[in-house]
């Protein structure tokens, strides 16, 4: 650090003194569930599964939290962020005894999960103390803290058998609040931040901390983090659980043996960051992940009995480790671990001495993520094997890939290099390309981009273009068939053994809307802070959480309702998708060819849900995956279902789009711009008034296609609905593909009022066709105003997104006159890439109300009428608006698309 040479000793030993202890007080709360867990798990009669996600609840609060704390100390300095967040974890400590219910106790686990985040701010706080030469000392000192840990198993029993969890409880709370009070008294401001308060400096943009994310290099550290950290802290929490249950011993037993593992897995963390100074962290990283192989390897081969055919008879014998190895072997596992813990932490402030909170945050992020995610793993193995050993048989296999991408990587630097180059590589070869902390290259990013400019389109921006966009194409077809997933899902799950009443199913239903809607609102901001590059690889690869998940559950009648509820939230990770993707391609082409290409991008994207609603039927029909995918379930009428395949089948195509995503997309200087920047459309009218138009559009569409399968089946239970739902969102697809050159044509807003007129029709006609009473009513009718409702959502969906940037290129030179040419079509595009992701957020509500007022209207009534009138009344609402604002003359739209009816114009008048 530049100010860390001249800090006096005094303070750096006050500094790295206070922070330690404050994160082991932290830590020591963090892990409070992996003892008073098993009173709560008596107490309230969990299975393995639920025991599991309450364990590691406090672990995603604590893992998610440490990228914003981490960005937070950067800002504010570690003596204010560090005392709030202990204060904060304090009170929901207390909290917990006040829990009644297990989703009460699931809520106040994610308030004490604010504990693991301590990590990022001490580490952020303490490296600015400490030149480089002295860092990976200091850091693995402050992350000996992880013996908080050890600490709760050895203290918290005895506290939990004299006083009840609860006292443990009251207990751990005060001692936080108490250091809370000691550190915010006895703590300094880091001189860095004390530097820039005298210099007047502002902090740093989240933008320009968050650059670094953008590097390949930094995500395989948070691999080797995932492990390291992820591994101990779920280790620590299914330790005492494993121990009671292999080797008989009761609580304090269990406790005092997992105390020896959490005390090797972090006392040694200084002695590893001196190795890493001394030895240098790649040798480290190699010790730990070998030796970790090794270990692992004895530690996952189950209880096995021999029997041999020998020359004299039978040999029988038997493997199995005894408690005493199992310890021992444990502790030395820990001490690996440790080491690597804090190798991997001694590179971040020497690479990035103005970014560590970002960086470090991400790389803390996804370790403590792997404390969420294994325990679930744990206790998903276990049930689905029955196997003890098969939690470190997990382990085994991430250890074996995080090894084998680490050799390789270094392999490919070491070979790069040649004669002097070689010995000047850094300690880690991966981490060449990013050397000077002062330079974040960026690969694959595109520093001169004028789509506007005829020569340059021609020559050089269509095929990049074009090439981003069918890589983009397939990536939302999947996302969106994930997203929609579900809605086939949920209209089987009475079929195969689950037994949920019609307003669950609805909820099922509507939920991955819910999720979806909401996450879109902030993916509608990431392409231009990460680059569309790296987003779309992240966002395409999170889509593997549902697909597993739903192979698995769906194979076990007695799977909980919350898990099914926590998948259906996790599909919304598909819908969040279209806004950062539909951004990203408006970058890319000129507002002539922009209406087409966002059209295609959405319209084949739609797509998904089709194909989805098309394959589903087929690959749950048959064993597509061997023994790999599970045992079906045979029907009343003997027939099979493979229902997990409805969540398997997708696997291999993500895996494919991710790694085109990242091997073939590219990002845009020039579409760089931080939140701020881009928060300036929650001023602009016309981003609301787009809300509520595409709102009336695509959140029709996606609503819709949430809510047909259950719809038609409900109101024609004599039909096979599954053969004919696909072709509504076929049709609504296909559509906004194929119309968007009409948009283009005549103008978005032509086009969108006549939608509107169409779409009341096809609802009228919708309502005319239903059975009342379960009597009467015409399938064939009710099909027809269907697809003709999914025809018209497609045209406009399309339509209203060709109005966009039409108007803001109205709009800008009107709100910014202080704008050159050029820089007004700079915002332009800008605002207009945001407000297309932003209103798709908003729309993809739909999504979730559309199939709960059906399930609403239904109970209150017997029958879908009043959800479909409200519909109708939206839509003339819609009309109006369309006409007032845009279409009428004088409206906002009205002299640019006369001239386009005419062929008067063929471009936006801006």
């Amino acid at each position: 650090m530049d100010s860390a040479g001249t800090v006096p000793r005094s303070d750096q030993n006050r500094a790295l003194a206070l922070s330690t202890i404050a994160f082991t007080a932290c830590f020591a709360v963090w892990t409070i569930f992996s003892i008073i867990g098993v009173g709560i798990k008596a107490e309230l009669g969990l299975n393995e599964a639920q025991f599991g996600l309450l364990v590691a609840t406090p672990i995603l609060t604590g893992s998610i939290s440490r990228l914003f704390l981490g960005v937070w100390t950067e800002k504010y300095g570690g003596r204010l962020v560090f005392t709030a967040q202990m204060l904060l974890t304090a009170l929901a400590t207390w909290a917990l005894t006040f829990a009644s219910t297990y989703i009460m106790y699931l809520v106040a686990a994610l308030g004490i999960g604010l504990a693991g985040g301590s990590f990022i701010i001490g580490v952020a706080y303490v490296s600015r103390f400490y030149d480089a030469g002295h860092q990976g000392t200091a850091l693995g000192i402050f992350g000996a803290g992880n013996v908080g840990a050890a600490v709760t198993k050895f203290v918290a029993p005895f506290v939990m058998v004299a006083y009840g969890w609860q006292g443990v409880a009251h207990v751990w709370a005060i001692g936080l609040a108490v250091m809370a009070v000691i550190f915010f008294l006895f703590a300094k401001d880091d001189p860095e931040l004390v530097a820039r308060r005298k210099s007047g400096v502002k902090a740093p943009s989240l933008t320009q901390q968050f650059a670094p994310l953008r590097n390949l290099q930094v995500w395989r550290f948070s691999l080797y983090y995932f492990f390291v950290f992820g591994a101990f802290v779920a280790l620590a929490l299914w330790m005492p659980h494993y121990l009671i249950d292999v080797y008989g011993l009761d609580v304090r037993a269990a406790g005092m043996a997992a105390a020896a593992f959490s005390l090797s897995a972090s006392l040694f963390r200084a002695y590893g960051g001196h190795l890493s100074d001394k030895f240098g962290a790649r040798a480290v990283m190699y010790w730990t992940f070998g030796f970790s192989l090794v270990l692992l390897f004895m530690l996952s081969y189950p209880p096995t009995d021999y029997v041999i055919q020998g020359k004299d008879g039978t040999i029988t014998f038997s493997t199995e480790m005894a408690l005493w190895p199992f310890i021992i072997t444990l502790f030395v596992l820990g001490f690996f671990m440790s080491l690597g813990k804090a190798a991997v932490f001694k590179h971040i402030p020497v690479y990035y001495p103005h970014h560590v909170g970002a960086v470090g945050g991400l790389v803390g992020m996804i370790g403590g993520l792997g404390g969420f995610v294994l325990p679930i793993g744990f206790g998903a193995l276990l049930e689905l094997t029955g196997i003890y050993t098969s939690c470190f048989a997990l382990l085994f296999v991430l250890v074996a890939i995080a090894l084998g991408w680490m050799h390789l990587s270094v392999r490919a630097m070491e070979r790069a290099a040649h004669g002097p180059a070689l010995d000047a590589l850094p300690e880690l070869p991966e981490m060449q390309e990013i050397h000077s902390p002062e330079k974040t290259a960026m690969p694959r990013t595109l520093t001169e981009w004028q789509p506007e400019n005829a020569d340059f389109w021609q020559q050089k921006g269509r095929a990049v273009a074009r090439r981003n966009l069918w890589i983009s194409i397939p990536a939302l077809l999947l996302a969106f068939s994930v997203w929609m997933v579900w809605s086939m899902v949920v209209a089987r799950l009475p079929a195969i053994g689950f037994d949920f009443t019609s307003s669950q199913l609805f909820w099922l239903a509507a939920l991955p809307g819910l999720s979806g809607a909401t996450l879109r609102i902030f993916y509608s901001f990431m392409v231009p802070i990460f680059g569309g590059r790296l987003w779309t690889t992240l966002s395409t690869a999170s889509l593997l959480l549902p697909a597993i998940g739903i192979g698995y559950a769906v194979q076990n009648p007695e799977t909980p309702y919350l898990i099914f509820l926590a998948l259906a939230l996790l599909c919304g990770l598909g819908g969040g998708n279209f806004a950062s993707s539909m951004a990203n391609i408006a970058y890319f082409f000129p507002k002539a060819e922009k209406g087409n290409a966002l059209a295609l991008n959405a319209g084949l994207g739609n797509l998904g849900v089709s194909v989805m609603q098309f394959l589903v039927p087929i690959v749950i029909t048959a064993g597509v995956f061997g023994a790999m995918g599970g045992s079906p379930v045979t029907l009343d009428d003997g027939s099979q279902l493979w229902m997990q395949n409805a969540g398997f089948v997708w696997v291999p195509f993500i895996l494919v789009a991710t790694a085109a995503a990242w091997l073939g997309m590219n990002d845009i200087a020039d579409a760089k711009a931080s939140f701020r920047d881009q928060a300036i459309i929650f001023s602009r009218f016309h981003n609301w008034v787009m809300c509520v138009l595409y709102t009336g559009t695509f959140g029709s569409f996606i609503g819709y296609s949430a809510g047909f399968p259950l719809l038609t089946r409900l109101m024609f239970p004599e039909v096979n609905a599954l053969q004919y739902v696909f072709l509504g969102p076929l049709v609504g697809a296909l559509s906004r593909a194929g119309t968007g050159w009409i948009s283009d044509r005549f103008g978005g807003g032509r086009v969108t009022f006549w939608t509107f007129a169409g779409m009341i029709v096809a609802v009228f006609g919708v309502i005319s066709f239903l059975p009342s009473d379960g009597q009467g009513g015409s399938f064939m009718g009710f099909f027809a105003c269907f697809m003709a409702l999914f025809f018209l959502t497609g045209v406009g969906n399309a339509s209203t997104f060709q109005m966009i940037p039409a108007i803001m290129g109205r709009e800008i030179p009107r709100l910014m006159p202080e704008l050159d040419a050029v820089a007004s079509r700079r915002q332009a595009e800008r605002e207009s890439a945001a407000i297309i992701a932003f209103t798709s957020a908003i729309a993809a509500y739909g999504a979730f109300f559309i199939p709960k007022l059906y399930g609403t209207s239904i109970a209150m009534t017997g029958a879908p009428n009043g959800a479909l009138w409200a519909f109708l009344g939206f839509y003339v609402i819609c009309l109006v608006v369309t006409w007032v604002y845009y279409t009428r003359p004088g409206g906002l739209l009205y002299d640019i698309e006369r001239g386009r009816g005419t062929g008067a114009a063929a471009q936006p008048a801006e």
